[in-house]
Formats: structure tokens, C-alpha cells, sequence
């Protein structure tokens, strides 16, 4: 069964994963449109997608130079033509329709606003994993996110804090889910340890930037966080 929901993938550097996860979204035949944001890859992603969608229909597009995840998740959104949303990161492996369905259902069905998933096959088990709110995996409507595109567009590996806070902002419902089998490498898999410190230090530093340069938006996420729990203690 087709919903009205566009997959939005955005790579960069990811031609190890790239044809596998394209085939395992295309495969679920549960979204109506895929779109693909090769964001200034330097290796050989883009002519892998460029190569896979001879064969299969999905929207692509090339930026000559990386812009980071923000630029690539906001371009994506603003291309998709349907009103549910659902990202899914490059270099997962095992998607499959029941992930699919269990990220998008609780959207569509009203019982929340935005779903997180989160593989559970990955470097720290979802029960215990304190970045969840920092998953790629999520399922939300296209028209809640439009306001806040531009920004989104300049906070790179910040994006994920910044959807999350302006949800929060507007008492918005969050689940979380765990997708069973799917698989997420660290990213000490990917790349050397050294690169991968690097990397984790430079996401850090976009994260905490993001939070700090929309502090009203996080003061009001915090507060409505604090009104939520009076409510359930009383």
C-alpha cells in the first residue's frame, strides 16, 4: 500500500551504502516519490545514483559542493511533493517495509507529531542510547517543518537539534521507536579513529551551536518540557 510520503535520503560520501539503501526504500513500494541529495560527494556517490536511476524512478539531485546535512535535509523537503515526510540516512542497511511503517504510521494515523527511529543495530543499544533525539531516521509532516527550512540550511550537523526544539517549542508529540534489524554503522566502522574523532568533534561543535543561536526557541522547548511533567505528576 502506496501512502501520500516522499523518502528523502541525503548523502555524502557514502559509496558503500548508497545502491543498497536506494534498493531497500525503492523495495518497501511504500512511498509515493524517493529523492536523493548527493550533498558534494567526493567519492563515487553521485555516479552510483546517477547509475541506479536509469533503472528506477527517483528524483536526485548534485550540489558541486557539500553544504552540509541541514542544507541537503532542507533542499529535500522543499523538492517533495507530498505532505508526510519520512529522512532516512545513507548508510543504513536492512530498511525495510515494516521500518518504513513504523516511523510514518503514528504520523498518520495522528498519535504523534514527529516519529525518531532508532536501528538497533548500532554502536549503542536504543534502550540506553542518549543521542536517540539525534536520529536521522524520522517521519513528520512537510508543513510543520517549513517555517524553520532557511535555518536549517545553515546549522549543518545541527539539524536534528533544531527540528527537535522546534517541535518542542510547539508542544508538539515526539515517539521514539526502536526498528528492529536495521543496521547503522558508528562511525569508527566508517572511517580511521582519527577522522572519526574529528568528525564527532565538529558535530558536537554544530550541535552546540545550533542550540545556543536559537536559545528562545530552546528556553521555550525547555519550558513546555517542565509544564508537561507538573501535568503528569498531578
Amino acid at each position: 500500500m502506496k501512502l501520500e510520503s516522499t523518502a528523502i535520503i541525503c548523502a555524502y560520501n557514502e559509496q558503500k551504502t548508497i545502491v543498497n539503501i536506494l534498493k531497500d526504500v525503492i523495495e518497501t513500494h511504500f512511498f509515493n516519490e524517493l529523492i536523493v541529495i548527493n550533498d558534494g560527494s567526493k567519492d563515487k556517490t553521485g555516479e552510483l545514483i546517477k547509475e541506479f536511476k536509469k533503472t528506477n524512478d527517483i528524483k536526485d539531485v548534485h550540489l558541486l559542493k557539500n553544504k552540509g546535512k541541514g542544507f541537503a535535509m532542507a533542499m529535500g523537503a522543499e523538492l517533495a511533493s507530498c505532505e508526510y515526510l519520512v529522512f532516512i540516512d545513507a548508510d543504513l542497511s536492512n530498511f525495510t517495509t515494516e521500518h518504513a511503517n513504523k516511523l510514518l504510521s503514528p504520523v498518520l494515523t495522528g498519535n504523534a507529531d514527529m516519529v525518531l527511529g532508532q536501528p538497533s543495530e548500532t554502536l549503542i543499544h536504543p534502550n540506553v542510547n542518549p543521542f536517540k533525539s539525534l536520529s536521522g531516521q524520522r517521519a513528520l509532516k512537510k508543513i510543520d517543518i517549513l517555517s524553520i527550512l532557511k535555518k536549517m540550511e545553515t546549522v549543518g550537523y545541527g539539524v536534528e537539534t533544531l527540528i527537535n526544539m522546534h517541535f518542542k517549542a510547539h508542544n508538539k508529540v515526539i515517539e521514539y521507536v526502536c526498528l528492529m534489524n536495521l543496521v547503522h554503522p558508528s562511525k569508527f566502522q566508517k572511517t580511521k579513529h582519527h577522522k572519526a574523532v574529528i568528525e564527532f568533534i565538529v558535530e558536537g561543535c554544530q550541535i552546540v551551536a545550533t542550540t545556543f543561536s536559537n536559545i528562545k526557541m530552546a528556553v521555550k522547548s525547555s519550558k513546555y518540557r517542565v509544564l508537561n511533567i507538573t501535568s503528569i505528576n498531578n
